[in-house]
């Protein structure tokens, strides 16, 4: 299959869905409009004609003895299994109820996935998430887009509670902007929360050009309330992230994110986060990892970090050489690394093994004296990244990995002119999914 230029506009799978869902709500409501188009017209019909003959049996119920109640109930499943992928979550109920034909079931193991972010209660079934990620994979492949799951706090934006503000942050209040138009303002006090957010220097700009090559969700363990006025402080006009805000609400694990409430194949999807141990093992590699913004004072003590926060030293990061600007450079390159690799061909690329196995190839690590609990972590991240890992001295090696200079792995690579670089090389290459200059982390003779 050949990238199509000139092809549509791309619709996700959660746009169809949710024209899908309200097509389908206004077709049940009573004040349904009488001029549908022909075609989705019989599809309503039938669906109003299910749930009136599955609504008529409940009422049966309330008059009805137990005894017929179930017979009534088991007539009706004989008659119309519900095989359908998708239902509601009924409220107040352990029960869900079919989108397409109304027939009630169980809340149970069988029930499918939740995907409230989309439409409450909305729930899935496997073999229908499924065959979504396929379409929507194959959709953003051939508009040359991947998907970008983001972060929020200390990634896009930074928040804190009024009541956490220092003294000498009070200052801070007089400045913060409206609220009237907020695609003009950067610090904002939502009194209703009783908070204050800090959007992070070059954040409008990085939304804007990523949205260019990358579909875009946002991925919080806030809750809810908060993700959404978030979404709506860095996307007031709805053009990223539309109705792709998951908060912690939303995950199949309380105190992790998965990438499986994302409707989309692992393979295209890159994920930017501050906090590595947020996520699920098996979604780390998807992961890119962001330079913290500490902001407020409340976020420094939040990771036990005995320093002022920007407030307080009355700074900020630069808006066009900071930390959001190196980061969307390099999600640059992975987009264009992985077009180039996939050509014509859209069968089988995936963005984690085509881009990041690629940014130590060639190069050959040796360990000095690394701490035995650090070693084996060390050894895979490089690994990963397409480096070879030997165990002894021998000519081809170009990296010798130490914090100590007096040992004699680290005196030979002086002598063979080999680099001799801290750990912190192949974490800082890990963490920008990009070779960094060894220069910047050469180990020196303590004094």
């Amino acid at each position: 299959m050949s990238v199509v230029t000139d092809s549509p506009a791309y619709s996700s799978s959660i746009d169809d869905f949710i024209a899908f869902l309200d097509a389908a709500l206004d077709a049940n409501s009573p004040n349904a409009s009488s001029d549908k188009e022909d075609g989705n017209q019989d599809e309503f019909e039938s669906v109003r004609i299910k749930r009136r003959k599955f609504e008529s049996i409940e009422e049966t119920e309330g008059s009805a003895s137990e005894g017929t109640k179930e017979r009534n109930l088991e007539a009706s499943l004989e008659v119309d299994v519900c095989t359908h992928p998708a239902s509601f979550e009924l409220a107040d109920s352990f029960e869900t109820m079919c989108i397409h034909c109304g027939q009630k079931q169980k809340l149970d193991g069988k029930s499918g996935v939740k995907f409230g972010y989309i439409h409450k209660g909305l729930r899935l079934k496997e073999e229908e998430i499924s065959r979504l990620r396929d379409k929507d994979t194959k959709n953003l492949l051939l508009q040359k887009k991947l998907t970008l799951v983001l972060d929020l706090d200390h990634t896009l934006l930074n928040s804190t509670d009024l009541v956490h503000l220092r003294s000498e942050e009070f200052d801070l209040l007089p400045q913060t902007d409206s609220l009237e138009d907020v695609s003009k303002g950067s610090l904002f006090k939502l009194e209703h929360m009783r908070m204050m957010t800090k959007l992070r220097p070059f954040v409008r700009t990085f939304l804007k050009e990523a949205n260019e090559i990358f579909d875009m969700y946002i991925y919080t363990m806030g809750d809810q309330p908060y993700a959404l006025e978030m979404a709506k402080l860095l996307d007031p006009q709805a053009e990223y992230f539309y109705e792709k805000v998951i908060s912690r609400d939303d995950g199949t694990q309380k105190d992790k994110k998965g990438l499986d409430v994302v409707l989309v194949e692992k393979s295209a999807i890159l994920i930017l986060d501050d906090t590595e141990h947020a996520w699920k093992e098996e979604d780390k590699e998807n992961l890119i990892l962001m330079e913290r913004y500490h902001f407020f004072p409340s976020s420094c003590q939040q990771f036990g970090l005995n320093c002022k926060s920007l407030a307080e030293l009355k700074s900020d990061e630069d808006e066009t050489d900071g930390p959001l600007s190196k980061i969307l450079k390099v999600l640059k390159q992975v987009h264009c690394t992985f077009f180039d690799k996939l050509q014509d061909d859209l069968v089988g690329p995936d963005v984690r093994k085509v881009v990041r196995s690629e940014v130590l190839n060639g190069c050959v690590i040796v360990f000095s004296r690394i701490l035995h609990g650090a070693l084996p972590t060390l050894r895979k991240m490089a690994e990963q990244m397409g480096a070879t890992c030997v165990t002894e001295l021998e000519p081809s090696v170009t990296h010798v990995v130490a914090t100590d200079t007096g040992t004699e792995k680290s005196r030979w690579a002086v002598k063979e002119n080999k680099f001799l670089v801290h750990p912190r090389w192949i974490k800082a290459a890990n963490y920008f999914w990009q070779k960094q200059p060894e220069e910047n982390f050469f180990l020196k003779k303590k004094k």
